[in-house]
């Protein structure tokens, strides 16, 4: 069954990371903690807050939330393919290139561990 696409997109950033690419007007190439769109094939993201929660959860725990943003991201501004994959028992969006730092409509912060 095809999943209806999303206005927006949300991905957790390393905050030194988005500030980079932000600065220099470079597209945002980051996958997930630590993995770059090249190592990973494709940037991770979420389609809503409890799916953020879940990967704080599961991959961030023992990251300083002051380092890290949400990123939500205009879906049809990227310009790159969005897939919706299984990840466990959920689909998560992924997205094939990488993002214009445009795309990007609003930054904010995360919170904190619960």
């Amino acid at each position: 069954m095809p999943v209806p696409p999303h206005k927006t997109l949300l991905h957790i950033a390393e905050r030194r990371h988005w500030e980079s690419a932000r600065e220099t007007g470079v597209s945002y190439t980051m996958s997930t903690l630590g993995r770059t769109l090249d190592e990973e094939g494709f940037i991770h993201c979420s389609s809503d807050m409890d799916q953020v929660d879940g990967v704080l959860t599961r991959f961030y725990s023992d990251v300083d939330r002051a380092d890290l943003v949400l990123l939500v991201i205009d879906a049809a501004s990227i310009g790159s393919p969005v897939r919706y994959e299984p990840a466990g028992d959920e689909l998560f969006p992924h997205v094939y290139g990488p993002i214009p730092v445009s795309a990007v409509i609003e930054v904010r912060s995360l919170p904190g561990t619960r």
